[in-house]
């Protein structure tokens, strides 16, 4: 047998850290982002996981992983089968599952992230949480990033006829079909891999909100961006717990999580979501990137075009069970404009 003598100092730090408390039952948590960790919004995830962990007194606790823990498209299912317990996804990175979301994506609902975030997290709660699109993870925020925008490497887009020829990636959801009443050739791809999209030329440009410029360092890619009064698109997101980890808290812990989210994390996300964007055009001006305004008339161009997209939301959401569609999306751009 071997006999070490253990140093003074490191006994007493041995014994400190024997006698520091334990919470009770603490449950540690798995979270997983796809997007940059030093990314606003993985940031403010992890902020919120750190305010759950002091409101539960460390009974609750939460470990970033160092690689997500699947694809974006996959982190739905990834959270919803207990292989991460935190995340969050973007609804249109998995066509078809989704419809209530997509009134969250529509054109022209506002410029800033923060109050479209706050207004869809009330239609949500007020409208559509009861409808079960997110069976099997539980909901805490959904939210929207800010105004969307068209990006190329090409030519200045001023109207819908110099959007023809280009080849455009998107993320999916409301904003695929936006961009394909309108003739666009678009790809659906997740943000994450645009980089390689536009360095290879297989894409032209992207649909993104200014932040993705220096989220994935594209100034030397995108040339051009042509932005729009409310965003072109929005699209939505939603930050959700593994239901199974989140029902087996005690019921004080599940108070304390559900007091920080709804409205008030969407508002932070939201809130982090502006940042990122004011970040973003500040790189793309650096860069030299050509921004220019979408006028009046390519809006209207816009807006004729897309106008049956509402009608088409409205009866695909009626099927869903909503009682009076057309009057939650009006409610839902009067929160957008007033928050």
């Amino acid at each position: 047998m071997f006999n070490f003598k253990v140093h003074p100092v490191l006994q007493v730090a041995f014994s400190l850290v024997a006698c520091m408390p334990v919470a009770a039952n603490a449950q540690k948590m798995l979270a997983s982002t796809w997007m940059p960790q030093t990314h606003e919004i993985s940031r403010t995830m992890m902020d919120w996981a750190k305010e759950v962990e002091r409101a539960t007194d460390g009974r609750v606790t939460f470990q970033l992983l160092p690689k997500p823990a699947s694809t974006p498209q996959g982190s739905f299912d990834a959270v919803r089968n207990g292989v991460a317990d935190l995340s969050f996804t973007v609804h249109g990175y998995t066509p078809g599952r989704f419809v209530l979301t997509q009134v969250a994506e529509l054109p022209l609902l506002g410029d800033s992230a923060e109050a479209v975030s706050v207004a869809y997290q009330k239609i949500y709660d007020k409208h559509f949480a009861q409808l079960g699109e997110h069976q099997g993870v539980k909901v805490l925020a959904v939210f929207t990033h800010g105004p969307g925008i068209v990006h190329n490497s090409k030519r200045a887009v001023n109207s819908i006829e110099d959007l023809q020829g280009l080849k455009f990636r998107v993320g999916g959801g409301m904003v695929n079909e936006i961009a394909k009443t309108v003739g666009m050739n678009v790809t659906l791809k997740p943000a994450p891999d645009t980089f390689e999209l536009l360095s290879t030329g297989v894409m032209d440009g992207s649909l993104l909100p200014a932040e993705s410029i220096d989220a994935y360092r594209l100034d030397k890619l995108i040339k051009y961006s042509t932005t729009f009064p409310g965003g072109l698109y929005n699209t939505s997101f939603v930050m959700m717990m593994n239901s199974k980890q989140f029902a087996a808290l005690s019921e004080k812990d599940q108070k304390a999580i559900e007091k920080l989210s709804g409205v008030e994390l969407a508002r932070k996300l939201g809130r982090a979501w502006d940042r990122a964007d004011r970040k973003g055009m500040a790189y793309m001006q650096a860069g030299g990137v050509s921004v220019v305004k979408a006028s009046p008339q390519f809006v209207n161009q816009i807006q004729s075009k897309v106008a049956s997209l509402e009608t088409r939301w409205v009866d695909a959401s009626k099927a869903k069970g909503v009682k009076n569609p057309a009057a939650v999306l009006k409610e839902f751009r009067q929160l957008a404009s007033s928050q």
